[in-house]
């Protein structure tokens, strides 16, 4: 609103989270891009516009901006929206920084454009708190695409639900293809242990190898729901064993078991499921440097010294 002085965007504070995304549904539905922002438990008060809008479809871009709160530091809840993804069949992709964020939001339209759909981007508290000097030179093509157009699409038939519901496998099977070669993953083969991660954890895990001398493959997911596939798979063709590093549920190691048994791999998995990276709470550089070098076998050296502080509650 601040910025907005050519009155080229329409802005509102809606009375909560699911009253807007109705209002940014109704604009979507009429050809306009929109974007509703909220937190996680905000997303649990919206669910049951958005679960029908996966299921509608749109017309013009939506993008629902969910922050998810590890810790939590100002919220009820510890959730984790690349789950409400994949559990809604809505694309996530999961920035690890400002930058990556700003960059996504344009590939966000891009896709909610092509395949009709809203698209979720889940960045983590560190990232919305995050600042960084950027490049605004991403281009979101204008399209041509006026007013509201009377069709049955609009209107939530048991009949229309059934259709729409068989139809999410291709698509996501294509959307999670385009995924795999996306250049918000990385993948780089160095040796066979391996390790992934996402989102700020991404930026953790960076900061602890950065001081480490050791062989490891790494690969950094940035898109979560449709799972890239192809990429992932690939990636454990070269490893042997691999821990997973993210915030908040162990929603990437989950997905890479049931890989490994459809693929019928060996590979060993490390991460929340067996204790090796917490269960709850955020990740630090502190807090992970442990578990890498334990993993890496490599010797692990304190550097912070622990003071005995009488630190307020919050």
């Amino acid at each position: 609103a601040e910025y907005n002085k050519n009155n080229e965007v329409y802005v509102e504070w809606s009375t909560n989270e699911k009253a807007a995304v109705e209002v940014a549904a109704g604009a979507a539905y009429s050809g306009k891009r929109a974007l509703v922002t909220m937190k996680q438990v905000g997303l649990n008060a919206s669910a049951d516009p958005v679960m029908n809008l996966a299921y509608i479809g749109t017309k013009g871009g939506l993008v629902i901006l969910v922050a998810d709160d590890p810790g939590p530091i100002s919220s009820q809840t510890e959730q984790d929206t690349r789950v409400f993804g994949n559990y809604s069949n809505i694309p996530v992709l999961d920035p690890s920084s400002p930058r990556e964020a700003y960059e996504m939001m344009v590939e966000a339209f891009e896709i909610s454009e092509k395949y009709e759909c809203p698209v979720i981007i889940r960045p983590t508290t560190r990232v919305c708190h995050g600042s960084e000097s950027i490049e605004t030179n991403k281009i979101l093509e204008k399209k041509n695409l006026y007013g509201f157009e009377k069709d049955s699409r609009w209107v939530i038939f048991p009949k229309l639900s059934y259709e729409v519901h068989k139809s999410f496998k291709e698509r996501n099977k294509e959307i999670g293809r385009y995924f795999s070669k996306s250049s918000f993953n990385e993948k780089i083969i160095r040796g066979k242990k391996g390790i992934i991660s996402q989102g700020i954890s991404y930026q953790y895990t960076k900061e602890v190898l950065s001081s480490v001398e050791s062989d490891y493959s790494f690969l950094k997911i940035g898109t979560a729901f449709p799972f890239p596939e192809d990429l992932v798979v690939d990636f454990l063709k070269e490893v042997d064993e691999l821990l997973v590093i993210e915030e908040l549920s162990p929603y990437i190691e989950e997905e890479i078991l049931k890989l490994i048994g459809q693929n019928k791999l060996n590979v060993d998995v490390f991460g929340k499921l067996t204790c090796h990276i917490s269960f709850a709470g955020e990740n630090s550089p502190e807090s992970l440097k442990a578990s890498i070098c334990n993993y890496l076998d490599i010797e692990y050296k304190n550097e912070i010294e622990d003071i005995e502080v009488d630190v307020p509650t919050r």
